[in-house]
């Protein structure tokens, strides 16, 4: 037992009812996300500065872009939980699947829904993927930040045990305190992140079609497999092997492509859009 410990706070995790209905601080993760998230890339979207001579999407078709990619990181993310993280209870309790709001929604079937739900938008606008997951990615670390805390609010994907003078007693997590690990994730994947990307945008990042796009996948990468050193893995899965857990599986290939569509945006050069934009026919 550590000398000190932080006491948890806890908060309702019913965020405000409206009427019957309960409005919980997850699902306001994500539409506060998604809505703000809108809101930065239309900002973005505008700058001829940041784009130069690199076609975007406009500004008045990020509504459809937006539905695009929330209905396929919602999906994916859903998706992904169950083939990945409890398939064996959902096979056996199948009518659960719709039941968001009980939790479980992984972040590697999310973006792969995005990724998907971009590919349409950019194949339907017949403008560049690319430049299309340049836009989504340079906003997502905030989804990425509200999300954690939501995790954290409800309590869920708590740490595993320590003694560091930091560490809580998170409700229905046992009597040993743990790392509040949903707060590193929030940092690593939400503020390191974001900032990265913010800088890397700022000094024309969007300029290179591709560039901000391997930049989050590699980096979130990288901070997932760093923050699940500290996150108790999933009780139906446990260690897998050599103590590694699924979400540092799942994240290490993230890491290699991110580098790739890095490599492969700086060989490409500044402006490279005229075969770039058949990728979206």
């Amino acid at each position: 037992m550590p000398l000190f410990l932080l006491p948890y706070p806890v908060i309702d995790p019913v965020m405000l009812h409206i009427g019957p209905l309960p409005v919980r601080w997850y699902a306001m993760g994500y539409i506060v996300s998604l809505v703000a998230g809108w809101l930065i890339a239309a900002r973005l979207a505008r700058s001829d500065a940041l784009w130069g001579a690199v076609r975007r999407p406009a500004p008045e078709k990020l509504d459809d872009l937006l539905v695009y990619v929330a209905f396929g990181a919602v999906l994916g993310g859903r998706t992904g939980y169950v083939l990945f993280y409890n398939l064996p209870y959902f096979l056996r309790n199948p009518w659960e699947i719709p039941m968001l709001w009980n939790g479980g929604m992984a972040f590697h079937g999310g973006l792969a829904g995005a990724t998907l739900g971009a590919w349409l938008f950019a194949r339907r606008e017949k403008i560049s993927f690319l430049s299309v997951g340049d836009l989504c990615c340079a906003v997502a670390p905030l989804g990425l930040f509200l999300v954690r805390i939501a995790n954290f609010i409800k309590p869920e994907l708590w740490g595993r045990p320590t003694d560091v003078p930091w560490a809580m007693v998170f409700p229905g997590a046992g009597p040993e305190p743990r790392h509040p690990s949903q707060l590193y994730e929030a940092g690593l994947e939400g503020l390191v992140l974001g900032l990265i990307l913010a800088l890397a945008v700022r000094a024309g990042a969007f300029r290179r079609p591709g560039l901000t796009s391997g930049l989050f996948i590699g980096l979130y990468g990288v901070a997932r497999i760093i923050c699940e050193v500290f996150r108790e893995p999933d009780p139906q899965l446990g260690f897998l092997f050599g103590g590694a857990t699924m979400g540092m599986l799942l994240s290490a290939p993230l890491v290699i492509l991110g580098a790739l569509v890095v490599l492969y945006s700086l060989r490409r050069g500044a402006n490279a859009t005229d075969d770039l934009a058949a990728e979206g026919r």
